[in-house]
């Protein structure tokens, strides 16, 4: 059993949550999601909102409270092994309780379609709250470049964009 390692990113001022699944073996050895080198979640988010892509851990979490984004995973802790989404057992869900409570969230993403999977069997009913299915960053998903990924994403840019404060 492998236990989430990541703190989720958000503020009060947060209005976009993402949630992926569980962070990969690169991302629980960076100690921040998608650490992968060619996980295209910065470069895209970063086409999708405006400004370079952040690199330091410190750049990354600046970027997402500075555009209002929350990001965790649905899944607490699990089975798994390596990073394969698909061997994924025994699930505990992480409480996105916290956040929901403290954040004004307009909008919830899930980046591809296992957390989406996950987020809908164990986490919709709790929090009332539909997510939209986006497609992965993840490299796996090779059948998507960054400007494709792009097109979808910018889902939450115009969510954020509808958003009055």
């Amino acid at each position: 059993m492998i236990v989430h390692p990541i703190a989720p990113v958000y503020d009060r001022d947060s209005r976009i949550l993402i949630l992926g699944s569980f962070p990969s073996v690169k991302s629980r050895e960076a100690g921040f999601f998608y650490g992968h080198p060619r996980n295209r979640f910065w470069q895209v988010l970063a086409l999708v909102l405006g400004g370079d892509v952040p690199a330091s851990t410190e750049e990354k979490k600046a970027f997402l409270l500075k555009n209002r984004i929350a990001v965790w995973d649905v899944i607490a802790s699990c089975d798994i092994s390596g990073s394969s989404d698909s061997s994924i057992r025994n699930v505990t869900v992480n409480d996105l309780g916290a956040i929901l409570e403290r954040a004004d969230i307009r909008g919830i993403f899930a980046n591809g379609k296992t957390a989406w999977r996950y987020y809908r069997r164990y986490a919709e009913a709790r929090t009332g709250r539909p997510a939209v299915c986006l497609p992965s960053t993840s490299p796996a998903n090779a059948a998507w470049d960054p400007a494709r990924l792009a097109e979808e994403w910018k889902q939450i840019r115009n969510c954020l964009e509808q958003d009055i404060f």
